[in-house]
């Protein structure tokens, strides 16, 4: 890995035939597989609210955007800064207004440095902390399109340039942020016809300028923040935009955090000094580095996508989710696996990914949300998530086709025998020779994995699920077998034929009542 040059002297011998360019979502993806695997926290600045962390820390890792939803004073600004401190700093075309990579294709240079035919020969090159890889937007009443995007240079056109020509505007807020993190702090509070302006930024990550006829491509990361429904001074969001982005509860700390809290900053002055990590940062990974290794069991995906099917048919829902929510459930599902530096997708991990990908793309019945206690709503949401998965578990349970005939009675009792034994699955493994001791589970587990097989195109045959389905993938086998188990337990109990009092850890969906 290059390291960030920090000194002239390091960036006039540095070796840019060697650098490959990575965008900021690499970037963050492979800081934060980085630190998960040498076992760092991802966010040592904040303290607490590790489900809140960890929900963040799914959504960078699915190369998504965070919506943070609380009341104020809860650090959702300083958890918005400490994702700053996973990136490192950049190489730039020197003087670049856009932070152009000096590796780009020609075609996504701004018009200052398009306009050269090499511009690194022209302008040479130059080096950005990550310190300034971070633009802040302060959403207010006053928030207009020059503060997001930009607004024409005066002194530039009194010189005789057109003020149609890109070159006479001067971009703010977005473009600040190209190559870095944008962050939107109370994003409700913008009307709702410039939020709009957000729309291609995400979803075409690309600013469009009509009055220039000028489309400029931008790499960023974006983060808003945002009070609940029902506050002062809120603007509807409009729902395309809250479809683009994962909505994540903060909650105030607990008592012993907060107080752990207020005495850090009374040393905050020597807390600043501490070592930079420009020092010490990659400017970007190897492609293994940031690679998807997880796998999610065949029945995983089946169950992400009928529960949030069933999402739609919810009598608590009036607003529908989109399609974008059955893909980022499953991608919330893998994310789930790399957190916890697994390799094989569980039920558990399932609800996580579901519960973080429906929670703000739903739209509750209004007699269920609770205008004074905001967290209760987002707790009923999340119930109500683990809830789409109980009725999928009843579903499969009663479609004799999804697993075909099998001794439910038998593998109930072999379940219960299993459980109450002194077996420590915390680990979410179960390893082949435990399975192999118990009859009608050991069948069961064969039979799934013939089934992924049957399912897998044979073009596939050399994928990770085919190695785990084939047995040959011996490594990740004990998690297969765990998250079989989990399924089985949690058709069981529904058969009552497994005790759900029985289940201990595993995870049992439960129906919202």
């Amino acid at each position: 890995m290059l390291k960030s040059p920090v000194t002239s002297e390091d960036l006039s011998n540095f070796d840019l035939d060697a650098y490959q360019p990575m965008s900021v979502h690499q970037q963050v993806r492979g800081a934060i597989l980085h630190r998960i695997k040498n076992g760092q926290p991802v966010f040592p600045e904040i303290d607490g609210r590790e489900e809140t962390k960890a929900d963040v820390i799914r959504v960078l890792l699915s190369g998504a955007h965070p919506y943070l939803i609380s009341e104020e004073g809860t650090g959702k600004t300083r958890l918005a800064g400490s994702i700053t401190n996973l990136l490192p700093g950049i190489l730039i075309i020197k003087g670049c207004p856009y932070h152009d990579d000096p590796k780009w294709p020609h075609q996504l240079l701004c018009p200052r440095c398009k306009a050269k035919d090499d511009s690194v020969a022209e302008f040479g090159i130059d080096f950005v902390p990550n310190t300034r890889r971070f633009s802040r937007i302060q959403g207010n009443e006053y928030t207009n399109e020059a503060k997001l995007l930009g607004l024409k240079d005066i002194q530039a056109i009194a010189q005789g340039m057109s003020p149609s020509d890109p070159e006479a505007f001067t971009g703010t807020g977005v473009f600040r942020a190209n190559r870095g993190v944008l962050f939107v702090d109370e994003l409700p509070a913008i009307r709702t016809k410039i939020q709009v302006l957000f729309h291609p930024i995400l979803q075409e990550k690309k600013a469009i300028l009509e009055e220039y006829n000028w489309q400029h491509p931008l790499d960023l990361v974006f983060i808003a923040t945002g009070n609940p429904t029902g506050f002062a001074h809120v603007n509807d969001i409009p729902r395309p935009l809250l479809d683009r982005l994962e909505l994540i509860y903060m909650d105030l700390p607990d008592e012993e955090v907060e107080k752990k809290i207020i005495l850090q900053e009374k040393f905050i002055e020597l807390n600043e000094q501490k070592q930079n990590p420009e020092f010490t940062m990659p400017l970007y990974y190897e492609p293994d580095d940031i690679a998807r290794k997880v796998i999610a069991p065949w029945w995983i995906v089946d169950v992400v996508n009928k529960a949030v099917r069933h999402s739609r048919i919810c009598p608590y829902v009036e607003k529908r989710p989109s399609i974008r929510a059955t893909i980022r459930a499953l991608e919330h599902t893998y994310t789930s696996v790399e957190v916890e530096s697994k390799q094989v997708a569980n039920l558990r991990h399932a609800f996580s990914g579901l519960r973080l990908s429906l929670r703000g793309r739903i739209g509750l019945r209004s007699d269920l949300i609770d205008f004074e206690e905001p967290r209760k709503t987002f707790a009923l949401a999340d119930k109500l998530s683990e809830d789409f998965m109980w009725n999928v578990i009843e579903t499969i349970r009663m479609d004799r086709a999804f697993l075909g005939e099998w001794d439910r009675q038998k593998v109930g009792a072999e379940l219960t025998e299993l459980l109450s034994g002194e077996i420590d699955l915390s680990s979410g493994e179960l390893a082949d020779s435990i399975v192999s001791a118990y009859d009608g589970l050991n069948e069961m587990v064969q039979r799934l994995k013939r089934i992924g097989q049957e399912r897998l195109d044979s073009d596939a045959s050399g994928s990770p699920e085919a190695k785990l389905y084939s047995g040959d993938e011996t490594e990740a086998g004990a998690e297969f077998n765990y998250s079989a188990l989990e399924l089985l337990a949690n058709i069981c109990v529904r058969d009552h034929t497994l005790s759900e009092s029985k289940t201990g850890q595993l995870f049992v969906a439960k129906e919202y009542v």
